[in-house]
């Protein structure tokens, strides 16, 4: 029988009953347990580390399911899964068949909201408490942010509503200094001035008290001098944002203290309107590589738990390296370039660019809409903006993309990171739709390397156009193919033949367009014979590439590591219709769903979108299409036989 305290937890109600030596007992075995599993894994460390005491004093202090907990972004929802009935499932998270990586509905009754994004958990949770209001009932709502969400204006936009209603609302400012890199911006040194001053609230209540005591008209003056009030908080911490929003402030808490986090969250619940515990935490703590990296920590590959070193090293640099190393050398031989990320150097590869040019750098915070706008304000300013942000969250910024860089025709060059399967991190983080959102709109170039030299091509082009463009490219390891010594310059909507065949016309783009040429080996092997095109743009499309090689041959394949409505296959079919060229196109792509997680490979291979995959579905349509050839010539045999039965 175990004699582990985290053995003994099904559930957050039984926390209730554990003494206080327990319960620190309990968050280092949950530290152990969330170590040893990602070591093998792979996933978000660092922010679950961070919050293993704020967690179970949150869930002390509550009672879930009744009492609901939105937590933004949700990669740090490791302890709460731990602590709500999944333990024994831990070791499968982020694993194909497994637990997902974030909070998911279909999981747990504990879980509120499928999070993945940052920046939404108050709007969330103020509907929440807005819908309990109407209903009558009486749960606590508690969004858990971190203070790195704090930088997107959603947040913002939340806080404003929830002071105006004065809604009954809890919001937990989990402030570890950090969102994945260390946070940026005003709102960032501001809870630096708070984090620094821990004693401003007994500084605060001890001048209060001290008011209170003058003699005959003390109480008076603290009853109806408000205005002495608000000079006290202006004085003791400038600004004081959440009170002026409306919004009662608490803290700053020490966030590794159960019992203060506990008590503080219990006092919280018996305020009125909305309410904000500002938790201090340190990311990454317990493990030491952690706490001195949680950068390289936030979200990590499989390591070795003594040194914290990966477990496995690709023989290959990434897309993402292969990126940044590349504007680094553009960037040296023009001066215009500038680069733009949203709260990811390292993520997207720009932090070379940010060591080798720091004034040409700039990190905006968890703000995709403001960073494409900036983006727009210094292409009007004659410099040449490239804006480094993943496929999933440049969808946020959809509207910008439209209004403020195509509609104005400006010349700024979007690196998109993380296009396709993303992997373990599932569907909130699957760049699956960026060439349908992208491809329709007037002035817009999208490009999609087959591989790493394509992609120092494709960058080179984009700085080279005076156009709105994308590129985007894939998570992970690149081929290995040897690096060009110079830049080529593409010529714009013109994709190449990288071999010839017969009977089946494969036309690819990025990733797949190595997969195709593995799928077109596998049907030679078996006597058909493949032509296989690297489309290079799915906007503007090689039109005549199209109408020309296309009814050569007796199946059309379109392959693409994006949704398959839309996309860079609907774009090759709308082209043949315009010709009024009728064949038979297989429209090969991720299909009309949310795809789950798993490894890249894993995902591929289920969703018949590997080489084998692709080869066996090909062989099934090509047995389909003789099927109707000979039901055809059937057809045409009896029509003609009917036809000289017929009397003369």
């Amino acid at each position: 029988m175990s004699s582990k305290i985290l053995d003994k937890i099904h559930s957050p109600a039984d926390l209730k009953n554990l003494l206080p030596g327990e319960l620190r007992i309990l968050a280092q075995e949950i530290r152990q347990k969330i170590i040893s599993t990602v070591s093998k894994t792979g996933g978000h460390l660092a922010p679950n580390l961070g919050v293993v005491e704020l967690t179970i004093g949150l869930h002390r202090a509550l009672d879930s399911p009744k009492d609901k907990i939105v937590w933004d972004v949700g990669h740090q929802s490791y302890v709460h899964k731990l602590l709500t009935g999944r333990k024994d499932q831990f070791d499968t998270i982020r694993q194909y068949g497994g637990l997902g990586g974030f909070p998911k509905r279909s999981e747990s009754e504990h879980d509120v909201f499928d999070t993945g994004h940052a920046s939404n958990s108050i709007s969330i949770a103020l509907g929440l408490a807005e819908a309990r209001d109407k209903r009558g009932t009486g749960e606590t709502i508690v969004a858990v942010i971190g203070d790195g969400s704090l930088t997107g204006g959603m947040a913002y936009e939340a806080l404003n509503q929830a002071g105006h209603l004065r809604t009954k609302l809890m919001v937990i400012l989990n402030d570890n200094e950090m969102s994945i890199a260390n946070n940026v911006g005003a709102m960032s040194s501001y809870l630096s001035r708070i984090r620094l001053d821990p004693a401003y609230n007994r500084i605060k209540e001890e001048i209060e008290q001290r008011i209170k005591r003058i003699p005959a008209v003390g109480e008076m003056m603290y009853t109806i001098g408000g205005h002495i009030k608000e000079s006290l908080k202006h004085l003791l911490v400038p600004g004081m944002i959440f009170e002026e929003l409306g919004i009662k402030y608490v803290g700053p808490i020490d966030g590794h203290n159960i019992e203060s986090v506990e008590q503080s969250i219990r006092l919280a619940k018996e305020i009125s309107g909305p309410v904000l515990i500002h938790i201090l935490t340190r990311k990454g703590r317990g493990y030491p590589p952690a706490e001195r990296n949680p950068d390289k920590f936030h979200g990590t590959a499989p390591f070795v738990i003594e040194t914290g070193e990966p477990k496995k090293k690709s023989r290959f640099p990434s897309y993402t390296e292969i990126f940044g190393d590349t504007l680094v050398e553009l960037a040296k031989e023009n001066q215009r370039i500038v680069a733009i990320t949203a709260a990811m150097p390292s993520g997207t590869g720009l932090d070379k660019f940010a060591d080798a040019f720091p004034d040409r750098f700039f990190d905006v915070g968890i703000a995709e809409q403001h960073a494409v706008t900036f983006a727009a304000g210094l292409s009007l300013g004659g410099l040449l903006p490239v804006v480094a942000i993943y496929s999933t969250f440049l969808e946020r910024a959809y509207d910008q993309i439209i209004q403020d860089i195509c509609l104005q025709d400006l010349h700024v060059v979007f690196a998109i990171d993380r296009a396709g399967l993303v992997g373990e991190d599932g569907p909130t983080h699957h760049g699956a739709f960026d060439l349908t959102y992208l491809r329709h709109i007037p002035n817009m170039v999208v490009m999609a390397p087959k591989d790493e030299d394509e992609l120092c091509h494709m960058l080179y082009t984009a700085i080279n156009i005076e156009s709105p463009v994308a590129v985007r490219y894939p998570r992970g390891s690149a081929l290995g193919v040897k690096r060009s010594k110079n830049f080529n310059m593409l010529k714009i909507g013109e994709g190449e033949i990288l071999k010839e065949g017969k009977n089946v016309c494969f036309l690819a783009i990025g990733r797949m367009v190595n997969i195709a040429l593995k799928a077109a080996e596998i049907l030679e092997g078996k006597g058909t014979s493949c032509t296989v095109v690297n489309a290079r743009f799915v906007k503007p499309l090689d039109e005549r590439l199209i109408y020309t090689i296309c009814p050569n041959h007796d199946l059309t394949v379109t392959l693409e590591e994006n949704s398959s409505i839309g996309g860079f296959g609907s774009g090759v079919l709308e082209v043949l219709n315009d010709r009024g060229i009728s064949l038979p196109v297989l429209k090969l792509g991720l299909p009309d769903e949310f795809i789950t997680h798993g490894s890249i490979d894993d995902l591929l291979s289920s969703l018949n979108l590997d080489a084998p995959g692709v080869a066996s579905t090909v062989e099934d349509g090509l047995k389909k299409l003789d099927k109707l050839v000979e039901r055809f010539d059937r057809d045409v045999e009896e029509v003609s036989s009917r036809i000289t039965e017929l009397p003369s």
